[in-house]
């Protein structure tokens, strides 16, 4: 019997399967793609039904790269104003460095919906691999990704139900640890500030991590701050932690989202004149720069954004590797380990 690492690596969907479950001709569903083309609406829906059933992209490469090996790599990361994730696209250029392999990089600005077009637009360039942020997709978007044929990694996140690879850490796991280590120093009434939508899964997760650390320790619930669009700003997280004040003025420590709104809690403390931590203590979440050279400075969770990226390239070039071969190797996850970095500001 076959090993797991000797079995094929699955092929796209091609025209012809498209044309198949439509019920047309390989032509008639050419012209559908196209533009204009000559056919009636009825049937361009009943093959477009059957495009996004199967995942299929068009395949703009077929008439000129014969061998099928493009020779780039795609990443889509949420910013590219991130110092975390620039860190990432930095670790993942690294792995690939030397490899004959280019990286393309998109930024999904936090919205799924952007993610799926652009997952589209890349994979009809047919790349040898993709790397994703987070586990949350659209439907089509996991469409597409499965059914593209080509090694997958989502990064940044354990998600619940993988399409392939995994290289990340549980975001939720990393905020109930900061909330158990504020307990551990004394802080008994502690908020939390985040955004107003959960676009930002990863931010999601982190509320539910302080959420379930809240439970577990038996303190006061719902000192809850839901302020900005992910991702949250210094100026945002400034707002965030008056209103947290002014709704429940007996909070001794802020769980931050992300360092930037940390700081931005930060700088409206001191022109509040609120001591920190003596009146209240602040802590966030990325161990960005301006956590470290803040003053004081700000406590925080720590992750190696780039050796993420770093691990996340080396997986994908394995897996490119075998699917030159014709095989594919088994799904992997590869857990990123985090800590709680204490600083002044606790």
């Amino acid at each position: 019997m076959a090993s797991e690492t000797d079995r094929p690596l699955k092929s796209p969907p091609t025209m012809a399967d498209v044309a198949e479950l439509a019920g047309v001709s390989t032509m008639t569903v050419s012209r559908a793609l196209k533009k204009g083309g000559p056919i009636s609406e009825k049937t361009r829906r009943k093959i477009m039904n059957a495009v996004d059933e199967l995942g299929y992209v068009l395949d703009q490469t077929a008439g000129t790269l014969s061998s099928k090996r493009s020779g780039f790599v795609v990443a889509l990361v949420p910013s590219i104003n991130s110092s975390n994730f620039a860190d990432t696209a930095r670790g993942i250029t690294e792995a690939i460095e030397n490899t004959g392999l280019q990286l393309l990089l998109g930024y999904t600005d936090y919205l799924i919906e952007k993610e799926e077009r652009l997952v589209e637009s890349m994979l009809t360039r047919r790349p040898e691999g993709i790397i994703v942020t987070g586990g949350r997709h659209a439907d089509r978007t996991r469409r597409l990704l499965s059914a593209a044929g080509i090694p997958v990694i989502e990064t940044w996140d354990i998600p619940d139900n993988p399409i392939e690879h995994v290289v990340g850490f549980s975001n939720a796991a990393a905020t109930n640890a900061l909330v158990h280590h504020l307990y551990g120093l004394g802080y008994r009434n502690i908020g939390f500030v985040g955004g107003t939508s959960n676009r930002d899964t990863r931010g999601a997760d982190r509320r539910l991590g302080y959420a379930q650390a809240i439970e577990q320790l038996g303190l006061p619930r719902g000192r809850v701050i839901s302020f900005g669009k992910p991702p949250i700003s210094m100026e945002q997280g400034g707002e965030a932690i008056a209103h947290l004040m002014s709704q429940w003025p007996d909070v001794d420590a802020a769980v931050c989202v992300s360092d930037l709104s940390a700081f931005g809690a930060l700088m409206e403390c001191h022109r509040r004149g609120w001591a920190v931590p003596g009146r209240i203590a602040i802590a966030g979440f990325g161990d960005f720069e301006v956590a470290r050279c803040s003053f004081p400075r700000i406590t925080t969770i720590s992750v190696d954004a780039f050796e993420i990226g770093r691990a996340a390239g080396d997986l994908l070039l394995n897996a490119i590797e075998a699917s030159r071969e014709g095989r594919r190797i088994p799904p992997e996850l590869m857990l990123m380990p985090f800590k709680v970095i204490q600083r002044e500001s606790t």
